[in-house]
């Protein structure tokens, strides 16, 4: 007998968030109290003298802002097998790897089941509110996820991606299935060790239930813009494998294909409507790809905000009338915010913070965001700033930078991301993310956040856009070894442009960086002409397998905006397929 599937009572989650976001300022005393009383035995607790005290005053009093740099040396301990209890109450038993886009490599971060529960209620919070605009029914849903291997710490521990550890999970499957969101993909694909193979046998699977499917998603934007330009180059081979009921001799992978073997049986109609379809898709460059194969897709959801925003023209493309969904907001360090006003577009997306989840402090920037230099960014002494506000002590359109405490061992921890309150649910703050606050481009008095760079680089993008042609991926980098220094622009372009046309752009990404100091900088040449560096075809794809090659999960994965010494290899890796090379005269 059939166990009766349990569907998620979304009315019931929408009145108990009414009711916890009413009263955010009482539920974040209580939370922080629920997390020193539970942790308060650990090592890292015990040396601060909080003596069992855990009120807000007492805890900001004892506990003092933290980087990572400053936890690693307890994280270490952790992950090489100490089993006493060195952050948290409980021993840890799992460990997070961050995605490493950042600094060049992974960082560690505990993960226990209380953080797994805190993801639960992001999901299903931000679910309700989605469901309740864009309700779907019990289809299934075409989901790029990716899980990279779990390996073992020094200690014997679990580690893996946050995204790994999550999808691993027993009560994630549960909770996708409460909220008739199953992938239409078998375990075995989604847990696949390769990649590519993973890749197309998501696609081959979304076309076997095309008219199942009720939403397609990834965790990043750019997982699935990635996936249908894929798809471009694959959908000859995909409907053959359809029509034969074969899969193609590239998926050699023993459990994915006994896996697709029990799905895949052949199949000529489906594959000569899928294949009419694409002739007409590919005479029109592919515009309104997703709802042509899915006719029943209500919507398309993923991360689509930050290092996200520049994949968005693309995914539109794709996309055409179909509604795109920004999902939470988070990292590898724990959750804040859900999106609960789904109707908004990604680029307005705001996030309601869950005040149940972890403990958040706000630290103001008064529009100071470039006050913490790169070089510094780990240190939390060199410098002064405001006093952290709490969560419903934020006001209306200031940036702030969010520090968390959260259920897995992290106590007053920077974040690093830099967010601006633009409205209130009920009391707690709604946030929308402006940018890293480390990820800065800055030689002199010159200050430029990613989104400056964001700025600038879809600017010069409408010139190409002009010429019918796309900008694949970009980064930057910050160039001393020349005297002065220089901003350097790394482009991927989807095929040839003029050399007239790629010196306009190079003018134009130097002119749009607006910040006061570059500005006077490069007037006086305190700072040299910005270098645009067009880069061989598929050198972002190069990017991907040098993370993936680190253990990165490619659901995890983002283009690195700012590729800083740290990380060497990608820099290397740039600068060996660069093509052409164009120097700004924009200030003469």
């Amino acid at each position: 007998m059939l166990e009766k599937m349990e569907v998620l009572d979304v009315d019931k989650v929408i009145e108990e968030f009414e009711e916890i976001s009413k009263n955010a300022e009482r539920v974040q005393r209580e939370t922080l109290k629920k997390i020193l009383e539970e942790n308060g035995c650990a090592e890292y607790l015990q040396k601060l003298g909080l003596n069992g005290r855990t009120d807000p005053d007492s805890f900001k009093a004892c506990v003092p802002l933290v980087t990572h740099k400053d936890l690693e040396p307890y994280i270490q301990r952790v992950a090489d097998g100490d089993n006493s209890l060195v952050l948290t109450g409980k021993p840890i038993t799992t460990i997070s790897l961050s995605s490493g886009t950042t600094q060049g490599k992974p960082k560690f971060v505990p993960w226990n089941d209380e953080l797994m529960e805190t993801t639960l209620q992001i999901y299903r919070t931000s679910y309700a509110f989605r469901n309740r605009e864009f309700p779907i029914s019990n289809g299934k849903a075409l989901q790029f996820n990716y899980s990279s291997k779990q390996s073992k710490t020094s200690g014997g521990l679990a580690a893996g991606t946050a995204t790994t550890n999550v999808f691993r999970n027993a009560r994630f499957k549960n909770a996708m299935r409460a909220m008739l969101s199953q992938s239409c993909s078998p375990d075995e694909v989604i847990f696949g060790s390769d990649f590519h193979q993973s890749l197309y046998c998501h696609l081959l699977c979304g076309l076997i239930f095309w008219d199942e499917i009720q939403f397609v998603s990834s965790t990043f934007a750019h997982s699935i813009v990635y996936a249908f330009r894929t798809f471009e180059q694959e959908w000859e081979e995909l409907c053959a494998n359809i029509r034969d009921g074969d899969l193609t001799s590239r998926i050699t992978a023993p459990s994915i294909r006994n896996a697709m073997s029990k799905l895949l049986k052949p199949n000529p109609e489906l594959a000569e409507l899928i294949h009419n379809k694409c002739s007409g898709l590919s005479v029109n460059n592919w515009y309104g790809l997703i709802p042509e194969l899915f006719p029943n897709a209500k919507y398309i959801y993923g991360i689509m905000t930050g290092s996200m925003e520049p994949y968005l023209t693309k995914l539109r493309h794709y996309a055409a009338d179909l509604p795109l969904l920004s999902a939470d907001y988070g990292s590898s360090e724990g959750w804040i915010g859900a999106n609960v006003n789904p109707k908004l577009p990604p680029e307005l997306a705001t996030y309601a913070v869950l005040p149940q989840i972890g403990y958040f402090e706000f630290i103001p920037l008064s529009g100071n965001v470039g006050n913490l230099e790169q070089d510094k960014e780990e240190s939390t002494s060199l410098y002064m700033e405001p006093k952290p506000v709490g969560l419903t002590e934020v006001k209306l359109d200031e940036e702030y930078e969010i520090i968390v405490t959260n259920v897995a061992g992290l106590y007053r921890y920077r974040l690093g991301d830099v967010v601006k309150v633009t409205g209130f649910h009920n009391s707690t703050p709604e946030l929308k993310f402006v940018c890293r606050r480390n990820l800065m481009l800055t030689i002199n008095i010159d200050k430029n956040t990613e989104k400056d760079l964001q700025l600038s680089v879809e600017a010069a993008a409408k010139l190409i856009a002009e010429e019918k042609l796309e900008l694949v991926d970009f980064t930057s980098h910050v160039d001393v070894t020349t005297d002065p220094g220089h901003y350097v622009i790394f482009w991927e372009v989807s095929g040839q442009a003029s050399e007239a046309l790629l010196q306009e752009c190079c003018n134009c990404l130097d002119r749009s960086f607006v910040d006061a100091g570059y500005v006077s900088s490069r007037k006086v040449k305190a700072i040299g002409p910005l270098e645009l560096r067009v880069v061989q075809r598929g050198t972002f794809h190069k990017i991907l397998e040098h993370y993936l090659g680190l253990g990165s999960a490619v659901s995890q994965f983002k283009t690195p905006r700012c590729v800083g010494a740290a990380n060497n290899m990608v820099l290397q890796i740039l600068c060996n397929n660069v093509a052409q090379c164009y120097f700004s005269t924009a200030f003469g």
